[in-house]
């Protein structure tokens, strides 16, 4: 799939994500208000009937066509021109409620002209249990009425919200399925760059292959001429070229399995104590023989620092893939430095050198399998992107960190923490 058809897909995807929750959200504030203004109607039919009911009782003429006020979203205040029997009010609440079939919690109370106070009548619940809470609530005083009753509904909310649990249900299963299409989304993506990686690394390991088996080639069809035999010391060249090219194939060739043993069983260390300067230097002099001439290799080692416990095999391997990528990314006279120092309670070895540097963006993603540092269409350094994930990995399983210096360009610095305990 093209880059410009996967941004398609991308953009299509989000555009009809962000429809869909923008409807559901849509058709979710409309069903809870529609049920909202529903309860509020059904309960002012409730509360004006008892209204009529009492004024009938008390043979006093209601004062207003509505005598029913909604203060807020779940407070009403009634006016019923008379004095209140506080039993006579809950007997009419109790069968008015129950015939229009509103089951809700609701309290009420009276107010009192002679304290001026709201009084506290009852607490009821809509439930069948009758071990319903007080809710302790004060309900606020309304002064337009003279003689009424004020009643709370304080779980409004819980009912409507029980009533919706069907669309509450179908948003969650779309949240889930929307979910999905974003992890689908994220999946493609991922091998979309995984794909790209890969056929990188193929691009790679072609070019890389190609070169020593041009040379041993070469070298082959010279040795197998007839004349050779008569010039020892020509032959021996393209022997010794034969070696070498053969030589660079098997570590090419060891880089490749070793990341396929990595993810197959995972990575076997065989640990010992070793001085840690002593390898440095040891593979420091021998790394130093095949720099080009101009190049320099500082090595800086503290002599406080002891031994460690780690796999010599995989440490070599770590400090080699460290060095050879300082020279090859630090042009044509590197200038390359290792160093070892205490920091507290860990060891540090640090590898620097002069080159362009690697930009703060890419410094975690270099460490990945297979992952360069994108330079256009060309790679100037020849690799397969393996070394610094092999790196990351030893790392990892010495229980040892790794991470680039925080430091401006030119120059990259890539440091190892190993802690005292190792």
């Amino acid at each position: 799939m093209r880059r410009q058809q996967v941004r398609l897909v991308v953009l299509l995807g989000a555009i009809s994500i962000i429809g869909i929750i923008t409807v559901q959200s849509y058709f979710l504030y409309e069903a809870w208000n529609s049920r909202e203004k529903q309860l509020n109607q059904s309960i002012n039919i409730v509360l004006r009937t008892v209204a009529l009911k009492i004024s009938k009782l008390n043979q006093t003429l209601p004062t207003s066509p509505n005598p029913v006020r909604q203060m807020t979203s779940n407070y009403f205040v009634v006016d019923v021109n008379s004095e209140i029997d506080a039993a006579v009010l809950e007997h009419y609440l109790k069968a008015e409620f129950e015939r229009q079939n509103i089951r809700i919690d609701y309290e009420y109370a009276i107010y009192d002209c002679n304290t001026d106070k709201m009084v506290y009548g009852n607490y009821f619940s809509g439930a069948e249990s009758n071990d319903a809470p007080r809710s302790g609530a004060e309900l606020p005083k309304y002064h337009d009425y003279l003689y009424y009753f004020g009643i709370h509904f304080p779980t409004m909310r819980n009912t409507i919200a029980g009533e919706m649990t069907v669309f509450f249900f179908f948003s969650i299963i779309l949240i889930i399925l929307v979910i999905f299409f974003v992890y689908a989304m994220f999946v493609i993506l991922q091998q979309k760059r995984f794909s790209e990686l890969q056929k990188d690394f193929i691009n790679n390991m072609t070019h890389e292959f190609k070169t020593p088996i041009s040379s041993i080639n070469i070298s082959s069809d010279i040795i197998t001429q007839p004349d050779i035999i008569h010039d020892p010391e020509r032959l021996q060249t393209y022997g010794r070229i034969i070696k070498n090219e053969n030589q660079r194939l098997n570590l090419l060739v060891d880089k490749v399995l070793q990341v396929a043993r990595f993810e197959k069983g995972g990575i076997q260390l065989k640990k010992e104590w070793l001085d840690l300067n002593l390898l440095i230097q040891t593979v420091s002099e021998n790394f130093r023989a095949g720099l080009k001439t101009g190049s320099r290799l500082e090595i800086k080692t503290d002599p406080a620092i002891g031994k460690v416990f780690a796999d010599v095999v995989h440490l070599t391997n770590i400090l080699h893939n460290l060095l050879d990528n300082a020279a090859k990314y630090s042009g044509d006279q590197p200038e390359i430095s290792i160093q070892t120092r205490k920091d507290q309670n860990k060891t540090l070895i640090t590898i620097s050198d002069n080159g362009p540097g690697i930009h703060p963006r890419f410094r975690n993603k270099v460490f990945r399998k297979f992952y360069r540092i994108p330079s256009g269409n060309l790679h100037d350094v020849k690799g397969f992107g393996l070394g610094l994930f092999y790196v990351k990995n030893i790392c990892r399983a010495h229980k040892w960190k790794i991470r680039i210096e925080n430091k401006p360009a030119p120059g990259t610095g890539i440091i190892i923490e190993i802690p005292c305990k190792s």
